[in-house]
């Protein structure tokens, strides 16, 4: 007999504390699981993929209102317009004869333009880290803000360091990037930064 009453007693007392041994709440629901590594883990894809202008998964990743479009449309309007030249097409035609100056000397070849476009700058490994919670603000809603932070270095300057927030919102069972903006180095001692910079302020 008192057994049994130990035991109501016990049951009684997760009950009123809203625990389960399923995971659920008392309420039946499931308890949501931390979203922080997958955030972080899209947040740093998505900054990677950018990077390395790898169009289709950085536009996969980002929501329809970020991107203004399809995932075809994104990519479509971030990919080089026209291939890089081959070798074949890069080289002068049999037929293609250089102008000559008058002490017999030809003019060096200009460069030709590519997909590639300028000189392009290297960028360093992408961080993720100060994940927080983040209000709707305009029309992005509520979601997870990523601080995002890589280095920046063009052929015969210093290496600059660049932050970037990123707001994560749940779309169709994924998280997808939904607003990004820049992170001044003059924000980073200020509170949070990630929300400042993804409230508009």
């Amino acid at each position: 007999m008192k057994r049994a009453a130990a035991v109501l007693i016990t049951v009684g007392a997760l009950a009123l504390a809203g625990c389960s041994s399923d995971g659920k709440d008392e309420g039946g629901s499931k308890t949501p699981a931390d979203p922080t590594d997958t955030v972080v883990k899209v947040a740093r894809s998505y900054q990677e993929a950018k990077n390395r202008q790898d169009w289709r998964p950085w536009c996969e990743m980002s929501t329809a209102r970020l991107r203004g479009g399809t995932v075809a449309e994104c990519v479509a309007e971030n990919a080089p317009s026209s291939p890089s030249p081959t070798p074949e097409e890069s080289s002068p035609s049999p037929d293609y004869s250089p102008p000559t100056y008058a002490d017999g000397s030809t003019p060096t070849p200009r460069a030709r333009p590519s997909s590639s476009g300028p000189e392009r700058a290297d960028t360093g490994p992408v961080s993720a880290s100060d994940v927080v919670e983040v209000p709707a603000a305009e029309d992005h809603p509520a979601g997870y803000g990523v601080l995002i932070t890589y280095t920046v270095k063009w052929p015969g300057k210093e290496a600059t360091t660049t932050r970037r927030a990123l707001r994560l919102v749940r779309d169709g069972g994924a998280w997808l990037v939904d607003q990004h903006e820049d992170v001044q180095a003059g924000d980073m001692g200020h509170g949070s930064p990630v929300r400042t910079a993804l409230s508009g302020g």
